[in-house]
């Protein structure tokens, strides 16, 4: 089933369960998507990729937001971004663990054949592809900068 119609499914899901958060998130991202398919060039679909993209920029967000609030001792605010955030992530793939992303890492460093920072950027661009979904751009970039130190 396709991201799109799972969300649409799962909105009914979530009236009947008569859950708000997870309706009003579950909205929020069936908006969005609205958005990407009719966005000029999108030929009325988005992909399960770019549907994944999406989410991981909303939960990007919503957890840049809660660390404002929190900043700003709005507690209330922060909790219900982050119960935002949770329900999104259903929707992503599973994160890998920072063992995983370096023993990756490793691999794709031996396989370009990098030895010292200054290739780091050839590293970068294999792992971002390979690693998609799958991790945070930040570690990945703390993790090669190590490895390649």
């Amino acid at each position: 089933m396709e991201m799109y119609e799972k969300i649409s499914n799962d909105i009914k899901e979530a009236m009947k369960a008569k859950d708000k958060v997870a309706l009003a998130t579950l909205r929020n991202i069936k908006k969005v998507l609205l958005e990407a398919k009719t966005a000029p060039g999108a030929n009325d679909t988005v992909s399960d990729e770019a549907a994944i993209k999406i989410i991981q920029k909303l939960v990007k967000q919503g957890r840049e937001s809660a660390t404002l609030y929190q900043s700003q001792g709005r507690t209330d605010l922060a909790e219900e971004e982050l119960a935002q955030v949770a329900v999104m992530e259903k929707y992503l793939p599973a994160q890998m663990s920072e063992q995983e992303i370096e023993a990756a890492l490793k691999a794709i460093i031996a396989e370009v054949g990098a030895s010292s920072p200054q290739e780091m950027g050839k590293v970068m661009g294999v792992a971002t592809k390979q690693l998609s979904g799958k991790a945070d751009g930040r570690v990945i970039s703390t993790i090669v900068k190590r490895l390649l130190a």
